[in-house]
């Protein structure tokens, strides 16, 4: 997840060969996370707004969790907090480093991040690609951000990971926002399973009691939607800045 540079702004994709190995890069590594509403999720952990559930996962020693919790917040806070360059290191636990690389767009872009993990164990870096869209007739926003190690050189202090999916969706509900979060992730190299399995529960219910709170800071309030005339969610902007496009 996520040294995006500037929120708002995003370059596109310069050339078709470009877009083509992007396109051919994520239809190899992206696999397919389990069905948030399908039978077999084990509830883990519920706090007072958040659930945490596990399931396990075909031909693989490491388990998928879903997190679900009602934010006291509106979308458009929780958006601005997901667009901003540095937005990984504010809250998402064990997140320190987080930026942008290439060229991309606000429903297509990607990022280059870096997950602390417990001695003895080597930290591990992420080449993720990011993709938002939403639609104003329902106001959901969801984004996609699958693993993409080959797109980007690997770092020698680091542990690439080659696999993994996640899904964020946001439903707006008045002044606050259900929030959604699926994910898988295989963190190669010689990490025992049962050690990432045990941190599913902490690590999702952290970071989303920390979202909410980062999501109330002065920085990410008055933000709005920004929508293309087809109703398509193009961008998070500050209302001042939002234009009439």
């Amino acid at each position: 997840m996520q040294k995006l540079r500037a929120p708002g702004i995003y370059r596109r994709v310069s050339t078709p060969a470009m877009l083509l190995a992007a396109a051919m890069v994520s239809t190899m590594t992206m696999a397919q996370l389990p069905d948030e509403n399908a039978d077999g999720w084990s509830l883990r952990k519920e706090t007072d707004n958040i659930r945490v559930f596990t399931v396990d996962q075909p031909a693989s020693s490491f388990q998928a969790f879903k997190a679900e919790a009602v934010l006291d917040v509106p979308i458009e806070n929780l958006m601005a907090v997901m667009v901003n360059p540095q937005s990984c290191m504010e809250w998402v636990h064990n997140c320190s480093e987080s930026y942008a690389f290439g060229d991309g767009s606000f429903q297509d872009r990607y990022a280059y991040s870096v997950n602390d993990m417990p001695w003895p164990v080597t930290d591990r870096d992420y080449v993720i690609r990011i993709r938002t869209h939403g639609n104003k007739s329902d106001g959901e926003i969801v984004m996609d951000l699958n693993a993409i190690p080959d797109q980007r050189e690997e770092e020698g202090d680091y542990v690439r990971v080659d696999k993994s999916d996640t899904l964020y969706r946001f439903i707006p509900e008045g002044d606050q926002t259900r929030m959604i979060w699926v994910q898988h992730t295989n963190p190669n190299g010689a990490i025992p399973g049962w050690l990432v399995n045990t941190l599913l529960v902490d690590i999702p219910i952290r970071s989303i009691e920390q979202l909410e709170r980062v999501a109330r800071w002065d920085r990410y309030q008055n933000h709005e939607l920004v929508y293309d005339d087809g109703g398509r969610l193009k961008d998070v902007a500050p209302k001042s800045q939002s234009g009439d496009d």
